[in-house]
């Protein structure tokens, strides 16, 4: 073997200088204090983490960073994008306009609460700044309209919502951030369940790393990712990595823009860095899919974050991962002047166009009365194609994961379809808490893939004819409504706040209240956007735009 390298370091994941815009959030609970060896050290009370997670959860749910909301804004604004392109921007900047009152979350999955700290060297606590970081946790759920989405497993398959939305994900780390030893910074997100599925870890080799193979690679695994997760997305790829694991960490902090300011290149100390020209040509890449800001157009992605790190070389690990149409994370930090958080957008009004439905194509909206019997809402479905863009008005049933299992299981049993599953729409759904003095508390669309094993049973029975959440459908989902005369509408997924003030009429539970947010509701809509996804003739807009076309590498 060859006498080894000379020593030297680099952390994986070095990173350039903080250019956050941060607000003073209190300074009370810190204090700098003389220690030995003339050193001053940084003191930093639980009270000082409670209160930075509290504030730090409470404005990640009702406000974007305003480069995101400025990205939204420009597909308004660019003539290449497609109507429904448009049409899902402006709904999720008047989303973020209502969410910005700070009564309405902006989704109604307000996600799983992960925090990352690193603590400088010269910062003294009680030892324990994970549990006071959670009690931060705690107080913004309960005290907030967030829910509750956390389960505890008590045995291995019974499980009970715990609550208060913990546990969270706190990672602590004894790092210098930013070289500096008396400061302590914070990555703080709120990963909903649709984002968070959408994490993917491929183990690949040495044969992916070329031009061409890399680009099919990409289009293949990319389209695969679908609109569940309420694009346009951040996405974040990360070939490499010294495990599987670091390289999925890594994809989520990149998508988070946590690791902007990467060097561009690599060197021979083995750190990772950002490719600016493979994430020019993978954006390129989704804006030819077709899918478009989840019904057909260019904006399947803001932007694309690519890092290559280094690898052990028999493993070749591939992180896809992305932030959601709630861009939700800030970041934060603790220094002898004070406690900081990210400034965020609280005036996103500012971001609307002068613009109006008709110039978003309006006059092409069908508008559907739910008022109707469910076989003349289907006839009248059924005169449209694929990718029609609708209103619906009248009841909807609202039932998912929980409920569709028990119904499942009184099928099986031998009893008969509830009659509200057969009469009425079913909305794969699960509401926030309710503010006082509203109908809804945020009640945006679920990932309707999850119900994709129950459609055939159901519609067999009678029940789910006419179905409507986010995302796409398996093709059994197809081939069910084409032998059952079943359609499934795709919801914009991401306004929550802007269906429950201005679609949500009423709510009320029909059964299973002990479920929570994952009972039977029933509600009245107005005016609620959707669009024809599967149609019962076998047709389903998705199909086209999840095949790869990519014939050519990488020039």
């Amino acid at each position: 073997m060859s006498s080894a390298a000379a020593f030297s370091y680099a952390p994986l994941l070095p990173t350039g200088p903080d250019q956050t815009e941060y607000r003073l959030v209190t300074d009370e609970g810190v204090d700098v204090v003389n220690g030995p060896g003339g050193r001053r050290f940084l003191t930093v009370e639980p009270t000082a983490l409670t209160a930075l997670t509290a504030e730090a959860m409470h404005d990640i749910a009702h406000y974007l960073r305003p480069a995101h909301l400025a990205q939204l804004r420009a597909i308004i604004d660019d003539p290449a994008a497609s109507p429904n392109d448009r049409f899902v921007a402006l709904d999720l900047l008047r989303n973020a306009n209502i969410a910005a009152g700070g009564v309405l979350p902006m989704c109604q999955d307000t996600g799983t609460a992960i925090v990352m700290g690193k603590r400088g060297r010269h910062v003294l606590t009680d030892g324990s700044d994970a549990e006071a970081v959670s009690r931060g946790v705690y107080q913004a759920y309960t005290r907030l309209n967030l829910r509750y989405s956390q389960l505890a497993p008590l045995t291995m398959w019974e499980e009970r919502n715990t609550g208060s939305n913990l546990p969270a994900q706190v990672e602590l780390y004894a790092e210098d951030p930013d070289g500096h030893p008396d400061a302590y910074k914070f990555l703080f997100m709120a990963k909903g369940g649709g984002s968070a599925n959408k994490s993917y870890l491929y183990q690949e080799t040495k044969a992916l790393l070329n031009p061409t193979r890399m680009m099919q690679f990409l289009e293949e695994k990319l389209r695969l990712i679908g609109t569940a997760a309420c694009p346009p997305y951040h996405l974040a790829v990360v070939i490499g990595g010294t495990s599987g694991e670091y390289a999925l960490k890594t994809a989520k902090y990149a998508s988070a823009k946590y690791l902007d300011a990467l060097p561009t290149s690599g060197s021979m100390s083995a750190h990772g860095f950002r490719d600016l020209e493979l994430e020019a040509e993978v954006l390129e890449l989704t804006r030819n899919f077709g899918i478009g800001a989840q019904f057909g157009g260019r904006y399947f992605c803001h932007d694309v974050r690519v890092v290559r790190l280094p690898r052990h070389g028999a493993s070749c690990p591939v992180a896809i991962a992305v932030s959601c149409s709630a861009d939700r994370q800030a970041v934060a930090k603790i220094t002898p002047s004070g406690v900081w958080l990210e400034r965020l957008e609280t005036d996103p009004a500012r971001y609307l166009p002068d613009v109006t439905d008709e110039t978003l194509d309006a006059s092409e909206v069908v508008r559907v009365d739910l008022n109707r019997p469910m076989d003349e809402i289907r006839a009248e479905l059924s005169k449209y194609p694929v990718k029609t863009r609708l209103s619906l008005t009248g009841p909807l049933v609202v039932a998912r994961d929980i409920a569709h299992a028990k119904i499942a299981e009184r099928l099986d049993a031998g009893e008969p379809m509830p009659q509200y599953l057969r009469d009425h729409a079913v909305y794969y759904a699960g509401p926030a808490k309710t503010p006082e003095g509203y109908a809804s508390g945020s009640f945006g669309p679920t990932t309707a893939g999850r119900m994709d094993a129950y459609v055939e049973k159901f519609q067999a029975a009678g029940g789910s004819q006419v179905m409507l959440a986010k995302g796409n459908r398996s093709a059994q989902v197809t081939r069910s409504c084409q032998q059952h005369g079943g359609f499934y509408l795709g919801s914009i997924g991401g306004p929550a706040a802007r269906l429950a003030q201005d679609c949500i009429r009423h709510v009320e539970v029909l059964e299973y209240p002990e479920l929570g947010m994952e009972a039977v509701w029933k509600i009245q809509v107005e005016d609620f956007p959707a669009f024809i996804v599967v149609d019962d003739k076998g047709n389903d807009f998705f199909a086209e735009v999840t095949k790869p076309v990519l014939t050519v590498g990488r020039r």
